[in-house]
């Protein structure tokens, strides 16, 4: 009993013997190490690392083959975990190739005597400062390009980004590890990579659960969690390092950046679209459609793709929930157009004229080509021969006072005149503008944005002012009689017939000169009957689209796009016929060129005067200087 309590005694004191001299030697490496390395010990304590002994980082620095072993800190021996994940991510792999510099941990976390704790804001792997940590080597264009990094300025990128401007104020936001991971960090490509293509909505999602769960039960987050690639993730939409509010001009989900930039990267892609069965003429219709062509013009307001189709909550048309089902769309539209009646939803929503599908539309501007093209033709020929017989044969010009010139447009027609004039132009101009918003002379100020937005409003007052110009024509002729009797003329009738004849001999080279013709003659009688025609169809079809709440709620959609088709045609048919006919007939001319000065005058070039045959005189009329009793 007694050998046996001395047995365990000394074995107690051999093992407290070893504790305590053990302690001695780890004490004694401080004094040691520092008399070959300029280590400060105090400041060393108040790091991260100050409870540690320099042999527990220094593994085998205290044996013979020191200096050349343990020189390295092996950080393994406390985070063999943080280590492991090192070893087999892209940085380990490259590390151990040789490819990548810098000293290991510390390339990232700092200089390992002086290594504050991660939530410091001065650590290096802190929120304020991993960015420019890895930065040091993402942000390196010779080490980028070296190692095939294809991003361009990613550190920019990113601190340009709301992530950045958020961490900057302190608040909790993403991060390079945050979305990469720490130490675990692979290449995007890999599956198991924190932003491989599958991977990013969870990824996203630690900070965003709620959209996520709600991404994940949309069409594309469908796609995504069964392994399709192409399937657009939080990413492909929002940007990746220089992610930007929605509300900022230059983000990817800006609402004029979201049609064209974002949802037409992929539904705008002839390749992507054939290979799901997706509707290839989406992202064309809706940048012909009002609201694109709103949304082309900088207009932020008007309805986008997600409008209409959501944003998160994305769902095939035919789903019960989805904002686009047939069912759901007095709700969606109602968002910007109230009390759109039911009758909206009949007919087809991404319309494109030129697609035999859409009926109506597609007979529209088949029709108006024709016209056009036949009309248009018609007319340059005809004075184009004109143009020619006059310039082989020229027919002399009387002076003013050879002929006793008589006033053809009194005072109110010629306000009138004056009032279709400028609103015509102002409309053709702003009208052509609002469709083609990116031509370079959409925008008459350039620079001035303010100015190219009110494009509209330029162009519904302008319409407002032709509106009033043939109000007052129509008031003129109910009050005034020889305006009447004037207008009456513009019937046409059997001499105009005759009068064409003459013309057509004239252009055969039959006749030297051209014919008298009436004194309101047949090309004059045709453009005002034009006018009528044009002017009414444009009111109609233009008050269909200005006034688009009212139209909603009585008009089938397809009513819609046929007024918009109409009135593109027939701004297009009217405006070339001012150029090619009446410009002739006023400027081009050569009885009357560089101007027809009745335009201020009232009274018509003494050349036309001799292509006119006299009226006979109305009784009743008692001013001789009449256009019914010229002399």
């Amino acid at each position: 009993m007694g050998r046996s309590c001395d047995r365990w005694m000394a074995v107690c004191l051999a093992v407290v013997a070893l504790v305590v001299l053990g302690g001695s030697v780890s004490l004694a490496q401080e004094p040691i190490c520092a008399e070959c390395h300029d280590v400060d010990t105090e400041q060393f304590a108040e790091t991260v690392h100050g409870f540690a002994e320099c042999l527990d980082c220094h593994v085998g620095a205290d044996s013979e083959e020191h200096p050349d072993v343990g020189t390295t800190a092996d950080c393994s021996g406390c985070h063999e975990d943080e280590v492991s994940q090192h070893n087999l991510s892209i940085h380990g792999e490259m590390e151990a190739a040789g490819r990548l510099p810098g000293d290991g941990c510390a390339s990232c976390h700092g200089e390992i005597h002086s290594l504050l704790p991660h939530e410091d804001p001065g650590s290096a792997t802190n929120p304020l400062s991993i960015a420019e940590t890895c930065g040091v080597c993402h942000a390196n264009p010779d080490l980028a390009a070296d190692l095939g990094i294809r991003l361009v300025l990613p550190l920019e990128a990113y601190t340009a980004s709301v992530h950045s401007r958020a961490v900057q104020r302190g608040v909790e936001a993403a991060t390079c590890s945050a979305c990469h991971g720490a130490h675990d960090i692979q290449p995007a490509a890999r599956p198991s990579s924190h932003v491989h293509a599958d991977k990013v909505p969870e990824t996203c999602g630690k900070c965003h659960g709620n959209v996520t769960a709600v991404f994940n039960a949309s069409v594309h987050g469908k796609a995504v969690a069964h392994g399709i690639l192409d399937a657009p993730t939080c990413t492909d939409c929002h940007g990746e390092h220089r992610i930007l509010e929605p509300q900022h001009d230059d983000s990817s989900v800006s609402a004029t950046n979201i049609p064209k930039v974002t949802c037409g990267k992929c539904h705008g892609d002839l390749a992507l679209t054939e290979k799901f069965g997706l509707e290839e003429d989406a992202v064309p219709a809706y940048a012909d459609s009002y609201h694109g062509l709103a949304s082309r013009a900088g207009a932020v307001s008007v309805a986008n793709c997600s409008s209409c189709h959501g944003v998160h909550d994305i769902l095939p048309s035919e789903d019960e929930f989805s904002h686009t089902n047939p069912e759901n769309l007095n709700e969606t539209c109602g968002q910007c157009h109230p009390g759109a009646g039911e009758r909206f939803a009949i007919g087809a929503v991404h319309v494109l004229p030129n697609k035999p599908e859409h009926t109506a539309v597609y007979w529209v501007r088949i029709v108006y080509l024709w016209l056009i093209w036949l009309t248009i033709g018609g007319m340059l020929l005809h004075n184009g021969i004109d143009l020619f017989r006059k310039i082989q044969h020229p027919v002399p010009r009387p002076a003013a006072s050879e002929v006793e010139e008589v006033e053809r447009m009194s005072i109110a027609f010629r306000i009138t005149h004056a009032m279709l004039l400028v609103s015509f132009i102002v409309l053709a101009h702003s009208g052509f503008a609002l469709k083609y918003p990116e031509a370079w002379w959409a925008c008459p100020v350039p620079f001035i944005d303010a100015l190219c937005q009110a494009r509209g409003l330029v162009h519904r007052i302008a319409a407002v002012v032709m509106i009033l110009a043939s109000l007052i024509h129509v008031v003129h002729l109910m009050v005034d009689r020889r305006a009447r009797r004037l207008m009456m003329g513009m019937i046409p009738n059997g001499d105009d017939l005759k009068d064409l004849k003459g013309r057509l001999e004239y252009f055969a080279g039959k006749r030297k000169h051209p014919p008298q013709a009436e004194w309101l003659s047949y090309p004059e009688k045709l453009e005002y009957l034009a006018l009528i025609w044009g002017t009414v169809v444009m009111v109609t079809s233009g008050f269909i689209l200005w006034f688009q709440n009212i139209s909603l709620r009585w008009l089938p959609s397809w009513a819609i796009d046929v007024s918009t088709a109409v009135h593109f045609y027939e701004a297009i048919l009217a405006t070339l016929a001012i150029i090619v006919w009446h410009f002739y007939a006023v400027i081009f001319d050569p009885m009357v060129y560089p101007v027809d000065p009745a335009l201020l005058t009232g009274k018509s070039s003494p050349a036309r005067y001799l292509e006119r045959r006299p009226q006979k005189p109305d009784p009743d009329d008692e001013d001789p200087h009449s256009p019914a009793h010229p002399s």
